[in-house]
């Protein structure tokens, strides 16, 4: 039944799947079933060519697909969700892992299951190397079955004995051969069997939320209550686990994530990691069940039994790969306070503040609101925090990244990636930023120096840079012995202000280039929000042809940067650009990518002097630096991802403005006048 490997589906000579048949409309409406399923064609009724009928579990909607079965003479195969679910419990886009099982259910211990049966097989080929690496990957990662909760520090000091209450009538209970007074037993032991030690009783989060009923409803004695800590709030389980001394379970999946932490770990019913020699068992193992390595085990459950689908390509996957993810997923919303106010945000950009400080709460407010004393506040690039109220704990300054869109921001085009800075800001060249000490101070080791040097040769190749607009032809001057581009900006940028301590118009760049250059082709390309006049020239900036040899339009900008010899800048990330082709780079400003022995710099910051390679400036600006949320889920992803994303942006004609978006940047126009 495994295929967390993502072979190619089985099929006839000619290219027909089978069917599995789903008989009930709630098994249909699992929105990724038909990817984990993908070897099999899904139906709703029984046909020729049917394999089996599913059933989810042992649910009280699973007799009518037992009944189907039975009149159908088809095999029925029972699904559930693995072991490494999703990101956030429920109905919601559906489980990204899937066990199927053609013979029982792996939680109920009075029939054989499909996964008893892998426990026992003959390990394949290098299971036990891919077992602890999946082990290693799962600690370091910090998941677990459903991955939304923050985590949160034991609520007593030093080592702690982790009891798991379960919601009544689950019915792994029942199938685990247990019963409410197991979890009465479970407590008494703990208490008895670890006399000086402080016991954590976690509750299940539907418990705490009022919806399902638990097993301590009655409360704890007083005698309890001296040395038991409950855990009411839905706290992310490796916090608890990895302090944990022992964990004691009925059945609960804890206790197998209690054995991948490496953690004594006692049961109290028999659930599927019980009676392998594992666990200590207050039951007597089914004679099925016989003494097997940890490894045997964790292959077994994560790899051979289990279907992954990837959520950012809707495919097949192994669980090497979705680990990964919800490991990104688990940093990502760690990063910042449990709540967070932020100041000064127009609507447009509040869900996409939502999305990049996922993890956290985030409370808007109007730019004339009082700080929170203490809290942790986030806006928009170097904007004033308000002078009421306040000291703020912590401030955010939020910006555009490095690989942003398809389409200006200018135009409310929503953003694949933007930067969170604790520190300054990257443009503010008159403080240090958080990109800054990194680039600094970072070991760039050579798997991250590789990896850099992928995704520079991806973007190049790709034709990628920040807003991917343009659509206009350009080719280099017959005959020209040395080509200079001067990009334009916005003169009124922010980055301008803040990391142009010399120069700071556009006519007076281009003056310094031809000045550098008097016998160069000097090509001056004007801001893209300055063409699409949703954003003022500069100053006297309708003379630039008289400065130049040419001003280029529409031409993307990757397709200017492949043809120049040299790029002359302010402070624009075109420079930066310029650089990840191999351009020689002459800045007059003050950008992040200057100071670092890449560039030519006229006015060199201070505070840098590390000599760093493209490709560690790459890791530092482009892997560490920013953040990413992907189109396809809205979840965070990586830069690789990112690229994937834009080029499927921009081949579906994105670049392209629909009827609806000209007629939006037309009242921008008129707003930006007024």
């Amino acid at each position: 039944m495994s295929d967390a490997d993502a072979r190619p589906p089985a099929a006839d000579p000619a290219g027909r799947r089978p069917s599995l048949v789903l008989p009930t409309r709630g098994l249909a409406r699992v929105p990724t079933l038909a990817a984990l399923l993908d070897d099999h064609a899904l139906v709703s009724r029984p046909q020729a060519d049917s394999a089996a009928v599913l059933a989810w579990g042992r649910k009280p909607s699973a007799d009518r697909a037992e009944a189907v079965a039975a009149r159908a003479g088809l095999p029925l195969w029972r699904v559930e969700d693995a072991f490494l679910r999703s990101l956030a419990p429920g109905a919601a886009g559906g489980p990204l892992g899937l066990l199927v099982d053609d013979l029982g259910v792996y939680y109920d211990a009075s029939a054989p299951s499909r996964l008893e049966t892998c426990i026992l097989a003959e390990a394949p080929e290098g299971a036990p190397a891919r077992a602890a690496a999946l082990q290693a990957a799962w600690c370091a990662g910090r998941v677990s079955k459903y991955n939304q909760a923050r985590e949160l520090p034991p609520p007593v000091a030093g080592g702690h004995v982790l009891l798991v209450d379960q919601t009544a009538g689950d019915a792994s209970i029942r199938c685990g051969l247990a019963g409410p007074a197991s979890f009465a037993r479970m407590l008494e032991a703990a208490l008895d069997e670890h006399p000086g030690r402080p016991l954590l009783l976690k509750l299940h989060p539907e418990v705490v939320s009022g919806r399902k009923r638990g097993h301590f409803e009655a409360g704890l004695t007083p005698g309890q209550a001296a040395r038991v800590h409950l855990v009411t709030a839905d706290v992310h389980a490796p916090a608890l686990l990895e302090a944990a001394e022992a964990v004691y379970t009925v059945t609960s999946q804890m206790g197998f994530e209690g054995l991948l932490w490496g953690k004594p770990v006692r049961t109290f019913g028999m659930p599927f990691y019980a009676g392998w020699g594992l666990t200590q068992d207050e039951l007597a193992a089914p004679a099925r069940r016989a003494p097997r390595p940890l490894h045997r085990l964790l292959h077994a459950a994560l790899v051979e039994l289990a279907r992954y689908v990837d959520p950012e390509t809707g495919m097949r996957c192994p669980p090497e790969r979705l680990l990964d993810w919800l490991a990104l997923q688990r940093r990502m919303r760690e990063r910042f306070a449990p709540e967070l106010h932020a100041i000064g945000f127009s609507r447009w950009k509040k869900p996409i503040v939502r999305a990049f400080l996922g993890g956290s709460t985030v409370r808007f407010a109007g730019p004339r609101a009082p700080l929170p004393a203490g809290g942790t506040v986030a806006v928009w690039g170097r904007r004033p925090l308000p002078a009421r109220g306040g000291p703020p704990g912590r401030v955010l300054r939020l910006e555009d990244g490095f690989l942003r869109s398809v389409g200006l921001g200018a135009d409310l085009v929503r953003p694949l990636s933007w930067v969170v800075d604790e520190l300054g800001l990257y443009y503010d060249a008159t403080q240090p930023s958080a990109l800054e000490k990194l680039l600094a101070g970072q070991v760039f080791d050579e798997a991250l120096r590789e990896r850099a040097r992928r995704l520079r040769e991806r973007i190049v190749g790709m034709g990628l840079t920040k807003y991917n607009v343009g659509a206009g032809a350009w080719q280099r001057p017959p005959g020209a012995r040395q080509v200079v581009l001067v990009p334009g900006q916005v003169e009124s940028d922010a980055s301008l202000a803040w990391g142009a301590p010399g120069l700071r118009s556009n006519l007076a760049l281009l003056r310094a280039a031809r000045e550098a250059a008097p016998e160069a082709h000097l090509v001056y390309k004007p801001h893209p929000d300055v063409v699409a006049r949703l954003r003022r020239p500069g100053a006297d900036e309708h003379l630039a042809a008289s400065f130049c040899d040419e001003v280029v339009v529409d031409c993307p900008m990757h397709r200017l940067l492949d043809a120049v010899d040299e790029v002359h800048v302010l402070t624009s990330l075109a420079g930066f650009e310029a650089l990840l082709r191999g351009r020689k780079v002459v800045t007059h400003g003050q950008p992040f990518y200057a100071g670092w022995g890449l560039t030519e710099d006229r006015l060199p910051p201070a505070r840098r002097g590390r000599r760093l390679s493209l490709d560690e400036l790459v890791a530092g600006a482009l892997i560490l630096y920013p953040s990413y949320v992907s189109l396809t889920t809205g979840c965070f992803t990586t830069p690789e991802r990112i690229l994937d994303e834009l080029q499927a942006w921009r081949s579906q004609g994105a670049a392209r403005m629909p009827w609806w978006r000209r007629g939006l940047r037309a009242l921008l126009r008129l707003l930006k006048r007024a």
